[in-house]
């Protein structure tokens, strides 16, 4: 009956394949399976942490500081307790004994100012949005109309909101100690000699805006306990690094804590995070013996979740008259916020050996300043330090351009590193490890059309068209897999760059990945059920994943800085090798064979060159049985690996858009979009599509719309999604979409990340494109995000264009085609 099921099966697949006109073996790896996953996702059929409801369940709604800094002096929850359904109120000083500070798990240097951070303060407040008090509630509702009765006194302090002034003499503190957290350099090669004398110095000042991450699901907590242990349910992408900050920051015991991340609708950095919501729903869990649940609103989202981006660059390039690349020094100062969150200072620093992007050069050096302000504290978004170190570089080499006269692409290709230079280490001290730079870009012009919109673009200016066309080019490279350890702790890191896995063969011959990676929406189930269902020869539709519980995964280190596939699923890899290996084993004993003599193919162990065998799902049952095993082998086919990798992985790409901007109006209207990446080997074509997608429309954003304002007074005024403009579909173009394919050697299914790839590429590329079609008028820059007032305002402020009329030669100088020969 089974063989029968498993014909079938077969033959259903070589039906598809060939409707489909893909080859008809059996891999999974490489096909482009539909998310298991998103059947429950997409119909509601799901748990969201919002929808857990537990027996005398209550909710905590959040007092919140109305001002920027400032003392308290008093704090009054009397009122709110007499409240109808008010179970408890509390202000910070009531909870001060035993909430600890929030963890920083990444002091940068020996030096660094990491200030205490509690949960709910006590004495001063030093954002818009802390938390100063709590009410505890039968409904939400409720508690939330209860603060209204709560008495908070404040003694005003001077806001600090810019980072320049806050380093000045005599400028208001933050904290006591001052406003500088840390400062960290690195250097490499001679900086100097590669400036002295240098025929063309290019020197850019550009301001990475401020962001909120915004999540499709709003974060939130559901704590729990039975006097001994406690459960906390949370919207988080971390909930074994969750677990152990929790453990330290509360002194519950690791061991009594289980933390569960349901299905998580969306992080992107935000949710990578040690929240005071979290500690503070457990304390109340723990005072009151009952279930506490918080969800947040979105304009309280806005306030509360940790920003991103926020720096100051300066970019300096030495250059030879033809362009090749002496040296790179920048000068950074990233914005921290109020406090040091978990990764807070390091953000910055993960950039720091990626502004040399994918160019060669003798010298690099690189300075960062971190800066306390009175705003909500930076941390992880979306590519997180990358995305600002790429478009730093990105700008500045087509600035190079415009100084020579020369194509962009054109100084791209005298600089980048040639495919058979590979493996490369750079300036920076990274070995990447492959990648074909020509072949994407080659790709990427022939998609857009380069040389027609080139020329079109010459004869737009030459009749002094009102719509000018601005073509923008972005070439990138990005560390990513966050990595090996003994890298990561060099850096002072505080945690280390492993993943786990185990993979269980149940009796009826199906398999369980448990993993320790924690899914916010990339499809892990699917990546993970191809893997294994290619190593192990079995259906993919017999492999089930399990994620996101402590109790279930019992180690891992979870989601971020793409890392799930190239570490997380590297490590579902190897814990199938062992689960192989122990299979051979058990093969070779019931076959009376010798294990060097067995074949593996499609889920079978034969002889060689006979036709007996055994499949590993007969295998998994015998081992259940144990009726017949090698002596001393368990009775399980089981395995668990931890992996940890021997170097970061570097995807590459190239992306190019064609901008069409109304001078007389300031709008800009993407014409067409073109994004060729190269992610190494591929899992699933169908997701990494919706990765590279998402990630270019998150840098649209932040190149068009996006920017969280702050008033003098630090005040944040974008604190809903009307003030606050993320991009619709209807805001973005049709993508064109297409890939190079050079492995990664670096891991044996030769993957690289995704994740991140479109938000660190884009938005160059569309800003770029923007100056390009501005240049005739003088323009160097449009400060993000590029809207329309924005865009007029700095036509406007530069003038009339040239008098004799912008044209191609004006702008390029000779003008040439990427290859160099004149068109």
């Amino acid at each position: 009956m089974t063989e029968q099921l498993d014909a079938g099966l077969v033959a259903e697949r070589i039906a598809e394949d060939d409707r489909l006109g893909r080859p008809s073996d059996r891999r999974e790896v490489g096909r482009a399976r539909r998310r298991k996953e998103d059947a429950r996702l997409l119909t509601g059929r799901t748990t969201w942490t919002d929808n857990i409801q537990l027996p005398g369940m209550l909710y905590v709604a959040f007092l919140r500081s109305p001002m920027a800094h400032a003392r308290i002096t008093r704090v009054d929850v009397s009122a709110a307790r007499a409240r109808p359904g008010v179970v408890a109120a509390y202000g910070g000083q009531d909870l001060a004994g035993e909430q600890g500070s929030l963890p920083c798990a990444w002091p940068v240097t020996e030096d660094i100012v990491i200030p205490d951070h509690p949960p709910m303060a006590v004495s001063e407040v030093r954002y818009v949005g802390e938390a100063v008090a709590c009410v505890v509630a039968t409904d939400r509702y409720k508690a939330v109309d209860a603060l209204e009765a709560i008495e908070v006194d404040y003694e005003p302090l001077e806001a600090v909101v810019d980072m320049t002034e806050a380093l000045a003499e005599g400028a208001p503190k933050v904290h006591e100690s001052g406003n500088r957290a840390f400062t960290w350099k690195f250097a490499q090669g001679d900086i100097d000699a590669a400036f002295r004398d240098a025929p063309v110095v290019i020197d850019r000042t550009y301001v990475q805006q401020r962001l909120i991450p915004t999540a499709m699901e709003p974060r939130a907590v559901v704590a729990a306990t039975d006097g001994e242990t406690f459960t906390l349910h949370s919207s988080t992408q971390i909930p074994h690094v969750l677990r152990v900050m929790l453990a330290m920051t509360t002194g519950i015991p690791e061991h009594r804590l289980r933390v569960i991340a349901p299905d998580v609708g969306g992080g992107f950095g935000s949710k990578l995070q040690v929240t005071a919501e979290e500690v503070l729903a457990l304390l109340l869990a723990r005072r009151l013996g009952r279930p506490v649940k918080w969800t947040e609103s979105r304009s309280e989202g806005n306030l509360t979740v940790h920003h991103g981006r926020d720096q100051l660059q300066r970019i300096r390039i030495a250059a030879e008259r033809d362009g090749r690349i002496r040296g790179v020094k920048v000068e950074l100062l990233a914005d921290m916020g109020a406090y040091l969150m978990l990764v807070t200072p390091g953000i910055p620093l993960l950039g720091a050996f990626m502004y040399n992007g994918i160019y060669k050069m003798d010298a690099y050096d690189f300075t960062c300043t971190g800066v306390f302000t009175t705003k909500m504290p930076t941390d992880a978004y979306r590519g997180a330090g990358r995305p600002e170190a790429t478009f730093a570089i990105e700008r500045a080499v087509d600035e190079l351009a415009h100084e020579l006269g020369l194509d962009p692409v054109e100084v791209r290709r005298r600089n980048w590193i040639a495919h058979e230079e590979f493996p490369y280490t750079t300036v920076c001290g990274l070995t990447y490890d492959s990648g074909n730079y020509e072949a994407a870009t080659d790709r990427a012009l022939a998609l857009l059309g380069y040389d027609a919109l080139r020329a079109e673009q010459a004869e737009r200016r030459a009749r002094r068209d009102p719509v000018q066309l601005g073509i923008g080019v972005s070439t990138y490279t990005e560390m990513c897999g966050l990595a090996p350890s003994r890298v990561l702790g060099s850096l002072s890191y505080g945690a280390g760059g492993w993943e786990h896995a185990t993979v269980r063969m149940l009796p009826t011959g199906r398999v369980e990945v448990i993993t320790g990676t924690s899914p916010h929406g990339q499809g892990h189930e699917t990546a993970w059920s191809q893997i294994a269902a290619d190593a192990l020869g079995v259906p993919f539709e017999d492999v089930s994943v399990l994620h996101g519980d402590t109790a279930v995964s019992h180690k891992g280190m979870d989601t971020y800085g793409s890392r799930s596939l190239v570490v997380g699923g590297v490590a579902v890899l190897s814990a199938c090798e062992k689960v192989k290996d122990r299979a051979r084993e058990l093969a070779a004993h019931m076959l009376e064979a010798s294990a060097d003599d067995l074949e593996f193919r499609d889920g079978s162990f034969t002889v060689r060159g006979t036709a007996e065998g055994r499949t590993i799902q007969q295998l998994a049952l015998a081992a259940f049985a144990a009726h017949d095993l090698p002596d001393g082998f368990e009775p399980s086919l089981d395995a668990e690996t931890t992996f940890d990798p021997d170097n970061f992985s570097f995807p590459h790409g190239t992306h190019l858009c064609a901008v069409e901007v109304d001078t007389e109006t300031g709008e800009s209207r993407i014409r067409s979009y073109v994004a060729v990446d190269d992610v190494g080997s591929v899992v699933n074509p169908l997701i990494v599509e919706g990765q590279v997608h998402g990630g270019i429309a998150q840098g649209i954003g932040q190149a068009l719309f996006e920017e969280a304002i702050h008033d003098p007074e630090g005040n944040l005024l974008t604190t809903t999604m009307a003030d606050y403009l993320i991009p619709s579909a209807a805001d973005l173009p049709e993508f064109v979409t297409d890939r190079t394919e050079t492995p990664a050697t670096s891991n044996p299914l030769g993957v690289k990340g995704v994740g991140e790839a479109g938000t660190i590429a884009s938005t160059p590329a569309v800003v770029n494109a923007i100056v390009d079609a501005l240049r005739p008028y003088g323009v160097h820059d449009v400060r993000m995000p590029c809207t329309p007032a924005r865009v007029w305002q700095t036509i406007t402020d530069a003038g009339p264009p040239e008098a004799s009329g912008p044209d191609e030669t004006t702008d390029f100088g000779p003008a040439q085609t990427p290859e160099g020969g004149a068109r």
